[in-house]
């Protein structure tokens, strides 16, 4: 097969394509562009007036030799042009554009410091981002042809037009305001950490810019930023000025405070800390962050709450009540269970266990040490010693309870303390033998399960194992406490290994839930001793009963469908964002909530135009009518799943036929010549690792690359391709 350019053809290429020169074209482009970057509505007609104009400048053939770096050579060396060669001149114009654009707005912000130079360069990084979106459309066919063939073959400093936005952005105005931007948003994160409120969007949107820049210079078409940026300019500086003020913090906290009440304040800080990172950092530095806050306010004092902690031992303070009361509180910080990502070893304490249990041993039992007559009823009476050392096992469960959150390191630590308490105590000294206790326990356990009318304990253990509705305990256990549930709450206890669900999205309970959740929380740990509730809110949900309409509803409603609709009950208006920081929800679980509740008329968007975005006002929606009183909205969006699904797999083909064309242009380039057969096999095998290939899908990209001139079929050989360019 043989070709020939353009421009010997009299202004025609082989298929009759115009001959469109740059400049013909650029005047009006250039003002679309400029029309794009002042965020103005644009028509779709003139959208695609600009997307015609790159469409026939990319598809012209008067500039193919020109506007590449380097010819095209055939086999023979003569040069060859094409209609996918165009492009160079207008990316160079388009690169130029942008520079100057930013060059132009960087003086604006130059001067600007601390919260100014934030609120400048969040809202000019929405502005660019939204709009370099618009240009990447309008430069659709640039990119999908010329863009993605130079970086095919390997030609460094070429990027997709967003991508080519990013890297201007970060050239002409990142790098020039970096240290103000960093710096500002250091001082408003030390200023809410020392307790002012402050606007918490500044510093979300300038570390969205910061991972958004992260670009994968080895390969520019490649999905997904690097956090290079983020890491560097940002976190580096971040963790080291939170080592720096807590180092400060804590040893002054400590100067003038007991440990114990150092305690309530660590636990508080790393909460904060946890919470940062979910409202405004991103999810990457949550490792990081921890082990810092752990080693400067924990680490760096260990002896002195060893020391501590001993003390209050020794004088035998009631360690197991929790901070709300204000009773001395042992840390949950030394757990490995620490809902921070806590990384100390409980080992740490074990042996300070051991010695509360030595001790205690010597206290509790101290009255029949040195009282034989009592050693001897003990030895006579099962009952009376295996209710000694429950008595014992209790108070210290407790403490691992509630001061250690159940930690399976504490646990294990009880559970050592107490094989040994058992085997070397009053008794087992006193009858000179290893196997007393065992003895005792066996005789105890053969009269608990002695079927006999003069067992009274017979019946309490029928009626032990006959209690199996868990709600209705939870019931008797608030009435007996004297606190009734302000709702009705019922809850379902799954085994996980029976029912594998999923762990519940970050989310937080509104606060007319949070009491029932912890008052069932703290009843299931004080019933089962080493379990551990994990909430699916996902698969919850509840009723509410309305009084802000004309009629009363009640509305049968998901969990986080009934965090969002409690929201208004202190206001109308809620931006989606404040939303989101109200729920914690992730983004696109908290869009899907609401447009349920948007499509079910119990709320509204204030702007049609501009609903369910991120900058979206939703209010409540006071006219809704139902011509039920009792309304299920708890239903998925069946449509929009199923649209979500089709544009998710045609994206997902999309991008396996250029993977394809990619693995053909490699196998090629390498081979020159090569079968049909030959050349399906090496594709499949190539990008088996990632998924199989159609061969109906490689036979149509075979065709495509042809067509686009990457191969050609070998005249007089069947079923057989070289490579071109």
């Amino acid at each position: 097969m043989s070709r020939s350019s353009g421009s010997g053809r009299g202004g025609q290429n082989p298929h009759g394509l115009k001959q469109i020169g740059l400049d013909q074209i650029w005047d009006d482009l250039k003002s679309g562009i400029q029309h794009v970057y002042t965020r103005q509505s644009m028509a779709k007609s003139r959208f695609m007036e600009l997307y015609t104009h790159v469409y026939n400048y990319c598809t012209s053939v008067h500039q193919s030799q020109q506007s590449r770096s380097s010819s095209a050579k055939t086999k023979k060396g003569q040069n060859m042009g094409g209609a996918q060669f165009v492009g160079l001149e207008l990316y160079k114009r388009l690169r130029d554009f942008l520079k100057n654009y930013l060059v132009n707005l960087l003086k604006d912000g130059t001067e600007l410091m601390d919260e100014s130079v934030l609120t400048f360069y969040t809202n000019q990084w929405e502005d660019y981002q939204f709009s370099s979106k618009v240009l990447n459309g309008v430069c659709a066919y640039l990119n999908r042809h010329w863009v993605r063939r130079e970086c095919d073959e390997g030609r460094k400093g070429i990027y997709e037009i967003y991508s080519l936005a990013l890297v201007t952005w970060r050239d002409n105005l990142f790098k020039p305001l970096n240290k103000q931007v960093t710096g500002a948003v250091l001082k408003l994160i030390e200023r809410e950490r020392n307790g002012e409120t402050i606007n918490t969007r500044l510093i979300r949107g300038v570390i969205d810019c910061y991972v958004e820049l992260g670009l994968n210079e080895d390969d520019p078409t490649s999905k997904g930023p690097t956090l290079n940026v983020y890491k560097d300019s940002f976190e580096s500086q971040f963790l080291a000025d939170t080592e720096r003020f807590y180092m400060s913090e804590s040893t002054e906290f400590l100067r003038q405070n007991p440990v114990t009440e150092y305690m309530k304040k660590a636990e508080s800080r790393l909460t904060e800390e946890q919470r940062r990172v979910q409202v405004y950092l991103h999810e990457s530095t949550q490792d990081e962050l921890a082990k810092t806050c752990e080693r400067v306010l924990i680490e760096k004092h260990l002896e002195i709450f060893h020391a501590e902690f001993q003390n209050l031992l020794d004088d035998d303070k009631n360690l197991v009540l929790n901070t709300k009361t204000g009773s001395t509180h042992p840390p949950t910080l030394f757990t490995n269970g620490c809902d921070f990502g806590g990384t100390l070893d409980p080992k740490l304490y074990v042996q300070t266990i051991l010695d509360v249990h030595r001790k205690y041993n010597a206290l509790v039992l101290s009255s029949f040490n040195n009282d034989a007559g009592f050693v001897a009823a003990l030895d006579k009476d099962p009952k009376l010693y295996v209710q000694t050392i429950l008595d014992v096992h209790r108070k210290y469960n407790a403490l691992v309870l509630s001061s250690f959150n159940n930690d399976a390191g504490f646990v294990a630590a009880l559970d050592k303390a107490c094989g040994k308490f058992i085997n070397n105590n009053a008794v087992t000294k006193a009858a000179n033998s290893s196997s007393k206790s065992p003895e005792l326990l066996a005789r105890y356990c053969d009269s608990l399960l002695k079927k006999s009318s003069k067992n009274p304990e017979e019946a309490e253990l029928e009626d032990t194992l006959n209690q199996v509705d868990l709600n209705e305990q939870f019931k008797n256990h608030l009435k007996n406490s004297n606190e009734p549930l302000d709702i009705d709450f019922t809850i379902q206890v799954l085994s996980s290994g029976s029912w594998p669900f999923q762990q519940s999205c970050t989310f937080v309970l509104p606060s007319e839930l949070e009491r029932s959740f912890q008052r069932f929380t703290t009843f299931y740990a004080g019933q089962h001793s080493g379990r551990k509730l994990m909430w699916l809110f996902q698969m919850s949900k509840g009723e509410l009963v309305t009084n802000c309409f004309k009629n009363r509803y009640t509305l049968q409603a998901s969990t986080f469908q009934m965090a969002v609709l409690l929201q208004y009950n202190t206001s109308d208006t809620y931006s989606l964002l404040q939303l989101q920081e109200h729920t914690q929800l992730k983004l696109d679980i908290l869009l899907q909530v609401i447009q349920i509740l948007v499509k079910s008329k119990l709320l509204e968007c204030e702007d049609e135009d501009d609903c369910l975005t991120q900058h979206s006002v939703v209010k409540l929606f006071l006219g809704y009518k139902n011509k039920k009183l009792r309304v299920n909205i708890n239903v998925p969006m069946k449509t929009e799943q199923k649209q979500e699904q089709e544009t998710t797999h045609k994206h997902i083909e999309e991008d396996r036929k250029l993977l394809i064309q990619a693995a053909i242009v490699r196998i090629m380039k390498m081979r020159k010549v090569l079968k049909h057969q030959q050349l399906l096999s090496e594709v499949l095998t190539q990008l088996s690792s990632r998924f199989k290939p159609r061969v109906p899908v490689i036979k149509k990209c075979i065709d495509i690359l042809i067509e686009k001139e990457y191969l050609e079929r070998v005249d007089g050989e069947k079923d057989t391709y070289s490579y071109l360019a």
